[in-house]
This record gives structure tokens, C-alpha cells and sequence, in this order.
């Protein structure tokens, strides 16, 4: 096709859509965009297995592979993401949430494809880390673009792109309530029940599109026994070492990324984490990939052929093994990691417990709650926890203490930290939205967007002449006081003039800065909103004057304006 030709092909479909109302576009672009993202996951799926399969047809599956091949894997990932996608694509959740609170919900386009290559890349040769990350990456840059192309309006695409991180859990796991409780704990702020139509249609056809490709087997099937009620004080215990193992794996995770994040060369840190990883996955192959093998091989009973302890030092060194791979260059998301620590807190409270002989208990069962009590209390997301469990292991008969342990998990967790392992960083630095309509209202509001310009400045040694020109040809009370290089110095006041306004002997005798006042703070064009509102609370003032870093002046930012903004956007948000 020539060039141009995919845009001529779409005009017309475009040309279309536009011609429907929003709601009617938004429920057929979900059904497109979920289909979509099943096709992605089965893909990134498909490609990861042939990575994995093609190395080992070539390579022995011994300790030496353990050693090099992850390290490969990163390497090329860090190649691709340095020359090719130039654009940090790590932690895709978290830059999702990014996108929908700073950046009015754009996804950049080499996002349909970066993230899934360079995470099949790294998890193919082995790589300690999660393909869902990024392929949520994918499906939200898919609904975004897709929203964009065809004309929606920011709170339309902010949808569309909710709908295809919805539908790329939903492929990816088979798992469609889950793709639509991820979309709505983790990633949406604040959504209307008739919201939730899109997500369903967006997870049905994801899921649909994996079925008929992959077939419709769970992807963690185990013999599991019937719940008994003598067990839930254990599933409680559970619920309990979920989430201090949460809170020991969230810190950690972050302690070892401000770490390495200091080391500036790629390559240096590649060669450390490579080496680091390489060790690691040799002494324990646990690490090594995803690690659902081993989650599906403790589900079916088979003998781990390791002591206790053994899982516990796994239990404790997946952290490092995911972070050595994501800071040498590889990419993946904590999903995975999530799901398979969660699976081996599981087997040894398990185990101890029967160890003691305080059980039996069923082991299986113990793995699967476990992997729901880690993500509910990592993820602060316990009804996807809960669902997403019983939908990839068939296990709706555990509803109970997947329900129990979840809950206990999430409960104490949030007793140490308020935000999960995705939205910490971003909430620190202001830019998180909440499911609190007020708070996600203000994060919503940018402050370039508030700033008026159609004040009239004056040069600071200007005489008084030029002040009155000034005031003759302005609609507004304030004139900023500028230097030579337009830098804010300082604003003249209509009151502090106006005994002086009709003094003609003064015009060439008195200068601005003779009535020059200091802003009692200054606002940066960038500035979060709810910085601003702290330093209109902290001065007492109406108005401040916004510059860039340097100075430089750009206008002011007033308090009547934002609280106007503010209503409509709250008016906007609530609205069905």
C-alpha cells in the first residue's frame, strides 16, 4: 500500500464514528480495542514460549544457561529501548497513571509495540520479571491512540485507553472480571456505572480473542480441596504474612531502584545486575522467567525437591531478581513477581503449619490465597486479587478465604503505607489521581492552563509617566514589574498609585520601583495544582505571579479563577 494508505483506508471510518455521539463510538471502539489487545497478549504470549523454546533447543538446560542467557536478554532489551524506542518504557502501570494525570491520557504510538518486544525479549531469555506490565503498557496505548485518532474528548479517551489496559489483563489471563476491577481500582479515578459498559465489552472481546486462539484452559488448574471452616484462623495467619511480606517486597523493590539509579551508565549497571541476576537464578532456578512452571507444579502436588527454607530464601530474593532485571536493562512489571511470591508465601505457611502439626492443611489452596493475599496488599487492590484468582485457577469454591486472606492482607498493609507499588512514587510528587472526585479534580487541573496574561507590565525603572500610560490601556488592577531581561521583580497596585494618579509634577520624578510591592510567593508554570492551593492558603493572597525557572515572567494564577475551573471540573467528573 502506498504511503498514506492505512490513513485512507480509516478516513472514511473516521468520517463515520464522527457522525455518532460519544457514548455510541465509545462502545464500539471498546469491542475494537479489546479485541486488539487479546491479540496482543496471545502474541506477546506466543513470542515469549518461542524465545524460551527456541534458546533451549540450542542451549543445554543447565546451570550455565541460568548464568548467561537473562543476561542476553537484558542486554538486547537495553540496546532496543537506547536506540530504537529512545523512550523510558519501564514500569508501564505506573506510566499509564502517569499518562491519564499529567498528560491528558497519551500514550506515545511506539508504545503499540515497544513495550511488548522488549518484555518478550527479556522474560524469552529468562529474565526475573512479569509480562502484565507491559502488556497493560500496550493495551492503554492502544485505546489511547485508537481515542485519539478517532477524535474523543479527553475524558472519552481517558475511557478508551482504561478499556484496553482492561482488556490486556483480560487476554492475558483469560480473566475478564478481573480486567475490569484491575481498570477501575488501579487505574481509573473516578467512573459512573454507565462507564462500566465499555470495560465489560473491552474484557469480553479480549478474552474471546484468547480463547479461540489459546484455547479456554486456567492457566493455574490444581487439585484443590473443598473449603473447611476449621481453616480459616490459618487463612487469617495467611492474610497477616501476606502483607508484611507486601510491605517487605513494596520498600524493597523502591529502596533498590533509588539505589541503582544512581549508577548514570547503562552499561555499568547491565553488567552488575547481569552478573547479579545470573548468580541468583544459578542458585535458586525458581527465579528464572516468570516462574508460573513452579506455581503450577505446586498446585499439582509435585515434589518441590527442596527444604522450607529453600522457598523462604526464594521468597526473599525474587525482589532482587526482579529489580536486577528491570534496572540492567530488561522490561517487566511486579505483576508477575507479585503473583509468584504470593504463590510461595502461600506453600510456606503451608508447610509450616503442617510441619507443626497444627494442620493438615491443603497446600494448594494455601498457594492460590497466597497469590491473592501479595496482590491485594502490593497492588491495594483486593477485589482484583480476589477474582482474578478464582478466575485463572477455576477456584470459585475458595471465594471464602480468597475473600478472608485478601481482606486481612489489604486491611494491615494499609495500616504502614498508602499507596501501592504503582502509584507511591507518582503520589509523592503530586501527580496521582484519586478515586476521591475533590482530590482527582485538582489533579486534573493544570496550571499552565490557569494562567491569565493580560496584564500589562512595566519596566522597574520606568517613571511614573509610563505607569499611568500602563493603567490607561489595562483592564486589571495589578502590573507586573519586569528588568531589562523580563524577569519578575515585583507588581505595582492600582491602590498604591492612586494618590499619585493626577500628580503631573511627579510623572518624571518618581520611578515603578518607588512603588514596587513583593509577591508574597511565587507559582512555576509546572507546579502541581495542589501545590499552588497550599501557597494561596499558606500567603493570604487572590493573586501570584507564575514564571519559569530563570524568572522569566509568564502571568498570574488567581484563586477565583482555579475555584471556577475547579467546580466545573468537579461538575464534569460527576456527571453520568
Amino acid at each position: 500500500m502506498k504511503k498514506g494508505g492505512v490513513k485512507y483506508v480509516l478516513s472514511p471510518v473516521r468520517g463515520l464514528l464522527r457522525r455518532m455521539n460519544e457514548k455510541q463510538r465509545l462502545l464500539l471502539l471498546s469491542a475494537v480495542t479489546g479485541m486488539l489487545c487479546g491479540f496482543a497478549a496471545v502474541l506477546l504470549k506466543i513470542v515469549i514460549r518461542a524465545i524460551r523454546n527456541g534458546l533451549f533447543s540450542i542451549m543445554p538446560d543447565d546451570t550455565l544457561s541460568f548464568l548467561v542467557l537473562p543476561g542476553i536478554g537484558m542486554l538486547l532489551s537495553l540496546l532496543l529501548v537506547k536506540y530504537v524506542v529512545k523512550d523510558n518504557i519501564g514500569h508501564g502501570v505506573t506510566k499509564v497513571l502517569v499518562a491519564v494525570s499529567k498528560n491528558e491520557s497519551k500514550i506515545g504510538s511506539h508504545n503499540l509495540w515497544s513495550s511488548l518486544v522488549t518484555s518478550a525479549v527479556t522474560i524469552g531469555f529468562g529474565g526475573s520479571v512479569g509480562a502484565e506490565a507491559p502488556i497493560v503498557y500496550t493495551g492503554a496505548a492502544i485505546g489511547s491512540n485508537l481515542g485519539r485518532y478517532m477524535g474523543l474528548s479527553y475524558r472519552g479517551m481517558t475511557l478508551l485507553l482504561g478499556c484496553g489496559a482492561a482488556g490486556a489483563v483480560a487476554g492475558i489471563f483469560n480473566a475478564p472480571l478481573a480486567g475490569v476491577l484491575f481498570t477501575l481500582e488501579i487505574l481509573m479515578f473516578n467512573i459512573s456505572m454507565s462507564s462500566i459498559l465499555p470495560l465489560l465489552i473491552s474484557t469480553i472481546s479480549a478474552t474471546l480473542v484468547s480463547y479461540l486462539c489459546l484455547g479456554r484452559s486456567t492457566q493455574f488448574a490444581g487439585a484443590l480441596a473443598d473449603f473447611s471452616m476449621r481453616n480459616i484462623p490459618f487463612y487469617l495467619v495467611l492474610g497477616v504474612f501476606c502483607a508484611f511480606t507486601a510491605l517487605y517486597f513494596l520498600r524493597t523493590t523502591l529502596k533498590l531502584e533509588d539505589l541503582f539509579s544512581k549508577l548514570k551508565n547503562p552499561y555499568l549497571r547491565w553488567i552488575i545486575c547481569a552478573i547479579g541476576l545470573g548468580i541468583l537464578i544459578a542458585l535458586f532456578p525458581p527465579l528464572y522467567g516468570e516462574g508460573y512452571d513452579d506455581i503450577t507444579a505446586l498446585l499439582e502436588g509435585a515434589d518441590p525437591g527442596h527444604p522450607l527454607y529453600f522457598f523462604a530464601l526464594v521468597l526473599l530474593l525474587k525482589v532482587f531478581a526482579m529489580t536486577f532485571t528491570n534496572a540492567g536493562g530488561g522490561v517487566g512489571g511486579t505483576f508477575g513477581p507479585t503473583l509468584f511470591v504470593g504463590a510461595i508465601a502461600g506453600y510456606f505457611v503451608a508447610g509450616l503449619i503442617n510441619m507443626t502439626g497444627m494442620g493438615p492443611v491443603p497446600v494448594a489452596n494455601f498457594v492460590l490465597v497466597g497469590m491473592a493475599g501479595l496482590m491485594a496488599a502490593v497492588m491495594q487492590a483486593p477485589l482484583t486479587a480476589i477474582f482474578l484468582i478464582a478466575e485463572i485457577s477455576g477456584g470459585y469454591g475458595l471465594l471464602m478465604p480468597l475473600i478472608i486472606t485478601s481482606a486481612v492482607s489489604y486491611g494491615v498493609i494499609r495500616l504502614f503505607e498508602k499507596y501501592s507499588i504503582y502509584s507511591k512514587r507518582i503520589a509523592l510528587r503530586g501527580e496521582l489521581l484519586t478515586h476521591e472526585a475533590d482530590q482527582a479534580v485538582l489533579t486534573l487541573l493544570k496550571t499552565d492552563d490557569q494562567v491569565e496574561t493580560d496584564f500589562v507590565p512595566v519596566r522597574i525603572d520606568a517613571p511614573l509617566r509610563d505607569l499611568i500610560d500602563a493603567v490607561s490601556r489595562s483592564k486589571r488592577n495589578i502590573f507586573p514589574v519586569l528588568d531589562s531581561k523580563k524577569r519578575f521583580q515585583g507588581y505595582v497596585s492600582l491602590d498604591n498609585i492612586r494618590h499619585d494618579m493626577f500628580r503631573t509634577d511627579l510623572y518624571d520624578k518618581a520611578h515603578v520601583y518607588n512603588y514596587m510591592l513583593s509577591a508574597p510567593d511565587y507559582v512555576y508554570c509546572d507546579e502541581p495544582m495542589e501545590s499552588v492551593m497550599r501557597k494561596f492558603e499558606k500567603t493570604g493572597a487572590w493573586n501570584l505571579p507564575v514564571i519559569r525557572e530563570d524568572r522569566t515572567y509568564i502571568g498570574f494564577v488567581s484563586k477565583s479563577k482555579i475555584f471556577n475551573a475547579y467546580r466545573e471540573g468537579l461538575k464534569d467528573i460527576s456527571e453520568e
